[in-house]
């Protein structure tokens, strides 16, 4: 069965456990990644980008709270709904669990339809928000279609305002119609991977799967199994065979991230496959037939690593079939204001916001201000922090981090410097006075709840994720039910 239903990851020390839940939910058309420890769980998440985490609590290297912590704590996963699998039926070890804010647990020995069940419900919701989020895309998106590029609309969560990456996107729509390999050039957090998908939609592998992996995130070991795959017995584990990226991704597109951090061994093997079309699995001696366009991205002088030797020459003008380089956010400042509206529906829709959030002028003026050295993902990270701040319908410069706010160029040359500190100290004080009122509202409604932090948040007319990161944010301990 091909995978449709979404990306489930798997964290799962026991091989036989492991194995059942991989079968039942590869099944049930979900595609399933997996992990025998936390941190490679924790890498496994950070390349791969799950819809939803499926997590022992017990496991070797790092356990389940840890890898709960860490994806929390990495903005393109936080949102991740997260089940915890324990075997342990004392409170005290499943409470240690929900208060961390996971979305549910499951107690070993659980049924089939037990495992189903909870995976069946987070997933439904995650396709709730989805929609959601285009919906409100559609709806709030305020760029002009006679501004974009032709090839893209506003759905597909492309913002091309900027001549030059207009220009690029032009030129990006005749590559999709090739099967030439793609390398995409850019600083981090500029879109490559958005270039890539879009490549992916307009080229005749749109019906085919897009698979995406960060090269940097994976051990060595892991890596080879992801990307190539392995028979059964391949390793101590490995009680069945399974396909890699590569060939999951037949008739579709491999996006491969940060592919100068690609190790030696691995790029030996890679380019056999470039040139081949065929791939062999860890532990196989028949090589299979690949059908995959490759797309590769990095954010360093790859070309100049080929040159000094660290990176394969040979593997290098196989990727580079066609170069396209992205500017940095702060070289296309035109795009801002919309790039931030964007992000605000987005969060207006997964936040369940009863009226829309809206940015003031003087949020704008100071975001269009700022240099933006994380580029498009770091203001997307600002929009989403401010969202989930902001109590009100409007998003103000309190609403924005410090740094954000002490860092913003293009001030009037004309202002006096003294009434500039002014200003910013009267916004990074409006800043602590608007965080005393959050955490004052929190303790009146845990205090009314008795601690319960799903009636906290109905008190406070936000969802429980919001009051989670609110508490997170402003750095008050959550507590426990009384």
């Amino acid at each position: 069965m091909t995978p449709t239903n979404g990306r489930v990851l798997v964290v799962e020390d026991d091989p036989v456990i492991r194995a059942n839940v991989l079968e039942l939910l590869t099944e049930e058309g979900f595609e399933v990644i997996s992990a025998r420890d936390g941190a490679d769980g924790i890498a496994l998440a950070k390349a791969r980008i799950p819809d939803l985490v499926v997590c022992d609590i017990a496991l070797p290297k790092l356990d389940g709270y840890a890898v709960f912590r860490a994806i929390r704590a990495d903005p393109e996963i936080a949102p991740t709904p997260f089940i915890f699998l324990t075997a342990k039926a004392e409170r005290t070890d499943i409470r240690a669990g929900m208060n961390l804010g996971a979305d549910d647990y499951l107690t070993k020995p659980y049924t089939a339809s037990d495992l189903l069940g909870a995976v069946r419900v987070r997933m439904r919701r995650v396709s709730e928000l989805a929609a959601r989020g285009r919906a409100a895309l559609e709806k709030e998106n305020q760029v002009a279609p006679s501004m974009r590029s032709p090839a893209f609309a506003a759905s597909d969560g492309v913002v091309v305002l900027d001549s030059n990456m207009q220009a690029l996107y032009d030129q990006a729509a005749r590559a999709a119609a090739s099967s030439i390999n793609v390398l995409v050039l850019g600083e981090t957090g500029v879109g490559k991977e958005l270039l890539a998908r879009a490549l992916h939609n307009l080229s005749a592998r749109q019906s085919g799967p897009f698979i995406a992996l960060n090269c940097a995130a994976l051990t060595e070991t892991l890596l080879e199994s992801e990307l190539f795959g392995h028979e059964k017995g391949a390793f101590t584990g490995a009680l069945q065979a399974r396909a890699g990226l590569l060939e999951s991704a037949a008739g579709g597109t491999v996006f491969l991230d940060e592919i100068a951090d690609l190790p030696p061994s691995i790029q030996t093997k890679l380019l056999r496959v470039l040139e081949d079309k065929r791939v062999l699995r860890v532990g196989a001696r028949a090589e299979r037939a690949v059908d995959v366009r490759f797309v590769a991205a990095t954010n360093r002088d790859i070309e100049a690593e080929a040159e000094a030797g660290t990176f394969r020459e040979d593997l290098y003008h196989r990727l580079n079939g066609i170069s396209f380089t992205i500017p940095p956010l702060r070289q296309r400042p035109a795009e801002i204001a919309a790039l931030s509206r964007m992000f605000l529906a987005r969060c207006n829709a997964e936040l369940g916001r009863q009226t829309s959030l809206s940015l003031s002028t003087e949020v704008l003026e100071v975001l269009e201000s700022y240099a933006w050295p994380g580029n498009v993902r770091e203001l997307r990270n600002v929009i989403e922090r401010g969202a989930v701040l902001c109590s009100g319908e409007v998003l103000l410069p309190e609403h924005l981090p410090a740094r954000v706010l002490s860092r913003a160029q293009g001030r009037s040359s004309s202002t006096p410097p003294a009434l500039e500190n002014s200003r910013a100290d009267v916004i990074l004080r409006a800043r602590g006075e608007l965080q005393a009122i959050e955490r004052q509202r929190i303790a009146d409604a845990l205090e009314q709840s008795a601690g319960n932090q799903t009636r906290a948040a109905e008190i406070l007319g936000i969802s429980r994720r919001t009051l989670v990161y609110r508490l997170s944010e402003l750095g008050v301990t959550r507590p426990r039910k009384r």
